[in-house]
């Protein structure tokens, strides 16, 4: 099979391209390298952005199979320029539907679920809440007439590949760089609840799905969880760690529980790693010294493209 994977250098992508590599599969990464310096897996890559749709239709052509995981992600990296962040979510979505035939494979988050009390499946109603989350839902829309899987992520943790840059702004990883750097988690309101996933187990399910016939939307988590009961397991791993808690609502309303049972009859997928596994890893690479600031801006996805608001073409 040849599967063209879009987005295969970055958070996600860097494991789902670890293990393709170990098929018999042809594959060809294309990326534009938003986040990172350079690639050097031994691996056939294309540096190019998904907006480039004469240079990217060149590998729609040659491609059996479609990974789609390039996007602008989080709430407050999209808003910084929606026009942007549609053309890259939504828009280049628009293009693979209308020029590519074969299968595709899609991330889209469970975000789109925005703030609601019931445990969601995948009929259940959608209410997205920021640019993120409202383009998603419409790319979503526009690959439901098309061959494609489409699987709704919950929150991410942990270590994917060794090349790809971590990400330090997602909540199981926050938490336990605080730990670590001081010794405090400040928790805001921490009755809202998140679907988690371990970023290898995402990879996992996506070379799975690249080898099936299924179509249609999943919901893809490990565990449903409050934030105040996370932070209670992330302060277990420390010694000496307080747990502050703000009575406020915090800015970020979502809050939300997904049901994961029809992943589950239809692939039979059981995820290995749990929130103690994502802790030890990022514990690991903090206590010896493995990034040299935790704080560096590329490891935020908001913050780093802060810096390139001004001129925000990527």
């Amino acid at each position: 099979m040849k599967i063209l994977i879009v987005g295969g250098a970055g958070y996600v992508g860097g494991y789902v391209t670890d293990l393709l590599i170990e098929t018999n599969n042809e594959i060809i990464i294309y990326d534009n390298l938003l986040y990172e310096d350079q690639f050097q897996k031994n691996v056939n890559f294309v540096y190019g952005d998904v907006r480039d749709y004469k240079k990217i239709q060149k590998y729609f052509d040659w491609a059996d199979t479609v990974v789609w995981m390039a996007a602008l992600v989080g709430d407050g990296a999209c808003s910084i320029n929606p026009v942007i962040t549609n053309q890259v979510n939504f828009e280049s979505v628009e293009n693979l539907a209308k020029n590519f035939n074969g299968k595709i494979v899609f991330f889209s988050t469970c975000s789109v679920y925005g703030a609601q009390d019931n445990i969601l499946d995948e009929n259940s109603n959608t209410n997205p809440l920021s640019v993120y989350a409202s383009t998603k839902l419409s790319a979503e829309k526009i690959l439901l007439n098309k061959n494609s899987l489409i699987f709704r992520l919950g929150t991410l943790f942990g270590i994917g590949d060794s090349f790809s840059r971590i990400r330090m702004d997602l909540v199981v990883n926050v938490l336990t760089a605080k730990a670590i750097t001081e010794k405090k988690l400040t928790v805001f309101g921490g009755r809202q609840f998140r679907p988690l996933l371990h970023v290898k187990d995402a990879a996992r399910m996506i070379i799975l799905a690249t080898e099936s016939e299924k179509t249609g939307i999943y919901n893809l988590h490990s565990e449903n969880i409050k934030i105040i009961d996370l932070a209670e397991r992330v302060k277990k791993k420390f010694e000496n760690v307080l747990i502050e808690k703000v009575d406020i609502k915090f800015q970020d309303a979502r809050n939300y529980r997904v049901n994961g049972d029809k992943l589950k009859k239809d692939f039979d997928f059981v995820p290995k790693y749990s929130v103690e596994d994502g802790v030890t890893e990022i514990k690991k690479i903090i206590f010896e010294k493995r990034i040299k600031d935790i704080n560096d801006p590329r490891y935020t996805n908001q913050k780093y493209l802060e810096i390139f608001k001004s001129n925000l073409e990527f």
